[in-house]
């Protein structure tokens, strides 16, 4: 299930930040229902080949599509942002032109209608800034808090708010310090798994539905809805509180998926049908992220807490660029060029 927010009003953002980004709202009141809309990225058409006359219907008929404004950013007049930041620089910058062209960037700033402005650096921002403010209806705020930092708070929340969000069934958890999503089928023993794990010292961030967020073209992030904080299900013993009995440093509240390992039943032909070099290694695809994938087999005899621990070690490596199928059939090679 996959699902998107689209927007977040300015008295939202007011509510949501006012203390942490310490903004005080000095003018253009009227504009509180203004959104932050979700920036959307323009794909590229395929072209098609046509006659010229119908090309030249297509183009009188065509209208330029409209072009969204970056989330957050300081003050630009030409790439405008949908919050624009004014900092020392830029209001240093706007006292420093004559009259007539100090009005003419302003008019400009205020014709490219951003969603706000924020003046921050805890300056008192211009008369002419307060002025347009409310002729335009756009809301102005005051920040004590430096204008890179500012900037960089709230593009990490919307960029997080405004994220493709995707649940996927299974159990979320922290193994060697790196995000390792725990699936397979219904019964299958995740939760069991889930549970020696704990008790060897990794971290559960969610249970059955952890959400997942695209925050950066090759990050995707794992949380817990709030309503499963905390809870883990194990057959027979129903739902436990795995803080309450292991302690906070057993809960993690997110992480960055890395590593999907499949739970599945495997009897004797078909564990004799894996290849015994390179394992069982796969992609799928998250949000469209290729994310690596192991199968694990699921067999009498099996310790799979250990297996998994051995899977994420071994992740690191592959990603770190040692591959050790690879170092094996090297090594078998010289063997037998050599002659040993």
């Amino acid at each position: 299930m996959v699902g998107i927010t689209n927007q977040l009003s300015i008295e939202d953002l007011y509510t949501i930040h006012k203390e942490k980004l310490d903004l005080e709202w000095i003018s253009g009141q009227q504009g509180a229902k203004h959104a932050i809309i979700r920036e959307e990225f323009p794909t590229q058409k395929k072209k098609t080949r046509s006659k010229k006359k119908t090309a030249k219907k297509t183009r009188k008929a065509a209208k330029p599509e409209p072009k969204s404004l970056s989330l957050v950013g300081h003050l630009n007049l030409i790439h405008p942002h949908q919050i624009q930041i004014v900092g020392e620089v830029e209001v240093r910058y706007l006292e420093g032109l004559r009259n007539i062209s100090m009005q003419d960037a302003v008019i400009q700033l205020f014709r490219s209608k951003p969603a706000c402005v924020i003046v921050a650096d805890g300056l008192e921002p211009p008369t002419l800034l307060k002025r347009k403010s409310n002729e335009h209806s756009i809301p102005l705020f005051t920040s004590s808090m430096n204008g890179d930092r500012l900037s960089d708070i709230l593009h990490y929340f919307l960029t997080n708010l405004f994220a493709d969000m995707l649940t996927l069934h299974g159990v979320y958890m922290e193994v060697m310090a790196i995000g390792v999503l725990i699936t397979g089928p219904s019964g299958i023993g995740k939760s069991e798994l889930a549970l020696e794990l704990i008790s060897r010292g990794h971290r559960l961030i969610a249970d059955d539905a952890p959400l997942f967020s695209k925050v950066a073209p090759d990050i995707i992030n794992g949380t817990c809805p709030q309503t499963l904080q905390d809870f883990l299900e194990v057959r027979g013993l129903g739902i436990i509180n795995v803080r309450e009995l292991f302690g906070d440093s057993a809960i993690k509240k997110n992480k960055y998926l890395r590593l999907i390992v499949n739970l599945q039943p495997m009897d004797t032909d078909n564990l004799l049908s894996l290849d015994r070099l390179e394992g069982s290694y796969s992609t799928r695809t998250v949000l469209d992220m290729e994310v690596p994938e192991i199968t694990l087999p699921v067999a009498p005899g099996r310790n799979l807490a250990i297996m998994m621990e051995c899977a994420a070690r071994n992740h690191i490596l592959r990603v770190s660029g040692y591959n050790a199928s690879e170092v094996f059939a090297r090594r078998q090679q010289r063997s037998i060029e050599s002659g040993d």
